[in-house]
């Protein structure tokens, strides 16, 4: 069974962009384009990881962030942020709030696979 991927982006073509790269690398992907229609997705059946964009509107990627995390049967699932912002300080922000890594936008389509099964490798170890 492919992993779920919850992809957070309130740009319809970030959004587009992440979900089809991650399909073709044969995940199962769920799309939301605010933090609050993404929690509203996770019941009944949770996603095996989120990528939340940082910068939605009203709910943020970080506020998203910990919603989840204080939710105990939520708190396992690894949350990638999606950022402009890659100065360390972001970074921190983004870890501090409970997500377990970042990437870079403009996203690479390359390596995003790649940075997915990682986040996915770490938890399944955890």
């Amino acid at each position: 069974m492919a992993h779920r991927i919850l992809v957070i982006d309130d740009n319809p073509a970030n959004l587009a962009l992440a979900a089809a790269v991650l399909q073709r690398a044969g995940y199962d992907v769920i799309e939301a384009e605010s933090g609050e229609e993404a929690l509203a997705l996770l019941s009944p059946e949770p996603p095996d990881l989120v990528l939340a964009d940082i910068a939605l509107p009203g709910m943020d990627g970080l506020a998203f962030t910990r919603a989840l995390k204080a939710q105990p049967r939520l708190a396992h699932i690894p949350v990638l942020a999606v950022t402009a912002f890659a100065m360390k300080s972001d970074e921190r922000k983004a870890l501090d709030a409970g997500c377990d890594g970042h990437v870079t936008k403009p996203i690479d389509i390359h390596a995003l696979p790649e940075l997915v099964a990682q986040a996915l490798r770490r938890a399944a170890a955890n």
